[in-house]
């Protein structure tokens, strides 16, 4: 015979079993955090069926109330997982008003006529009812799950809602003194029966759709990883044309600089043959003039050197540093602008003649070229520039500074840009390369070059550079020793 208290121990086998699957399934895919919903849902079934179990055979009315209550808790929270688990509207103060609902008749029934037992069946059927009826409303509108799953849930759903109202009639028209059938040996107990075999298909259905969720949580992660390899193809492609691109272009840029290297070594060689003809068959000429044509070859030599080193060789060969010291650094810069008869108006001032540099002196020397020649160009023939060195911290720190047309202000940030002149500046008086030129030479010896507007008229060049200590202790050994 097929008793009560049978029914419940497999209902609770059952809600138990179901409650430990899903917190295993919720534990290995996190990021269903609704999954919790049923998980919670599920054991406050299995709690609510075994303190039915234990209670006494004339249980107090706290107890009746209590432990169906908490048999509806767990069906608000499978209603409220359901509903996450989906992305629809939730309804919780649904489920929350129906338990209120709950708690309010049952506790009224049991306490006005404990033996009644169809208010409170009646009252089971609405609660059933019209939370089920919400779980059915979400599933209708639901597109992310198998049309035919949502539609077999739903009749799961109708079925279960059928049985209660089927029971509410029975129990309305039973006879006062009916005795229950052989078979079942409570007229509950069926209902109970077909409650657990009705959780059996609710967990059944509810794993068809994590498993659904999770193959379509797949195909879409594959659908991106798809587009993500073949956007990488794609720019994979346009780097490799930008590569070609830029390889040719270096290619055209090496042609070039070896075209432009021959031709500045065609006039220069014509110059240096002459300068040497001067100087084997001119008649012992003047000081002055032997002056002017060592001047000459000199900065041949220079410009022979410069070549060399910066347009027929490649880029990292050209930088050659050695330890040179800034007085001596000067003195060639003096010396040059000496032989071209411009130096009268520079005037130079040293702290320490012996600060050390580990730098490249032709390097510098175009730069502090470059920066004083710059000064010469834009100041009036009767104003001096002043050229002054030293050691301030760690670095050597040079400032040529004229009294000439200067910058403008808002121009100020753009001095330095390849072929960008001042709008202040004459046509014809440079190309806009010299101070773009001079920071890339400053950068090998990770130097900069600052420009700043003098409180009068004109500007100061600040040119800072490393000590040789400093310096070297960038250096790897072997290209100390090389």
């Amino acid at each position: 015979m097929l008793d009560l208290k049978t029914v419940l121990v497999v209902t609770l086998a059952t809600a138990s079993l179901q409650a430990v699957a899903w917190i295993f399934v919720w534990r290995a895919w996190r990021r269903l955090y609704e999954l919790k919903f049923l998980a919670a849902g599920f054991i406050a079934i299995a709690a609510g069926v075994l303190l039915m179990l234990v209670r006494a055979e004339q249980p107090p009315a706290w107890a009746i109330v209590l432990t169906n209550t908490i048999i509806k808790l767990g069906l608000v929270l499978l209603a409220e997982g359901l509903a996450r688990f989906l992305g629809q509207p939730r309804y919780s103060w649904v489920g929350v008003s129906l338990l209120a609902f709950h708690v309010v008749c049952w506790s009224v029934a049991v306490a006005l006529d404990p033996d009644n037992l169809a208010i409170r069946i009646h009252t089971s059927t609405l609660f059933t009812v019209a939370l089920m009826s919400v779980m059915c409303l979400g599933l209708v509108r639901d597109r992310t799950q198998p049309p035919l799953l949502r539609w077999i849930t739903i009749a799961l759903l109708v079925e279960y809602m059928a049985a209660s109202i089927v029971q509410s009639v029975i129990e309305y028209r039973l006879p006062a003194d009916f005795q229950s059938g052989p078979v079942l040996a409570d007229r509950n107990a069926w209902y109970l029966l077909q409650g657990t075999l009705f959780l059996i298909a609710f967990f059944a259905c509810l794993l068809f759709m994590v498993s659904s969720r999770l193959s379509a949580d797949l195909r879409e992660k594959n659908a991106a990883l798809s587009r993500e390899v073949q956007e990488r193809r794609r720019l994979e492609r346009q780097l490799n044309a930008s590569l070609e691109t830029e390889r040719a272009l270096r290619d055209e840029q090496t042609d070039f600089m070896r075209v432009v290297s021959h031709e500045f070594r065609t006039p220069l060689a014509v110059i240096r043959n002459a300068v040497d003809m001067i100087g084997l068959v001119g008649n012992r000429p003047p000081g002055a003039t032997k002056e002017r044509i060592a001047g000459i070859g000199e900065a041949l030599d220079r410009l022979f050197s410069l070549i060399d080193r910066f347009m027929a060789n490649d880029r990292d060969s050209g930088f050659q540093p050695e330890p040179i010291r800034a007085g001596s650094l000067i003195a060639d810069v003096r010396l040059h602008f000496g032989m071209t008869g411009r130096g009268e108006r520079l005037v130079f001032r040293a702290d320490d003649d012996a600060v050390s540099l580990f730098a490249d002196p032709e390097m510098l020397a175009t730069v502090l070229i470059d920066l004083i020649d710059n000064a010469l160009k834009y100041s009036p023939e009767d104003q001096p520039v002043d050229i002054d060195a030293r050691k301030e911290g760690r670095c050597v720190v040079i400032r040529i500074r004229d009294r000439g047309i200067g910058i403008p202000q808002a121009e100020l940030h753009k001095i330095g840009r390849r072929f960008f002149r001042a709008s202040n500046t004459v046509a014809g008086t440079g190309t806009g390369l010299g101070l773009y030129t001079s920071r890339k030479l400053l950068a090998y010896h990770d130097g900069t070059l600052q420009l700043l507007a003098n409180d009068d008229r004109g500007i100061t060049a600040v040119v800072r550079l490393p000590l040789s200590e400093a310096a070297a202790d960038r250096l790897m050994p072997e290209e100390l020793t090389a």
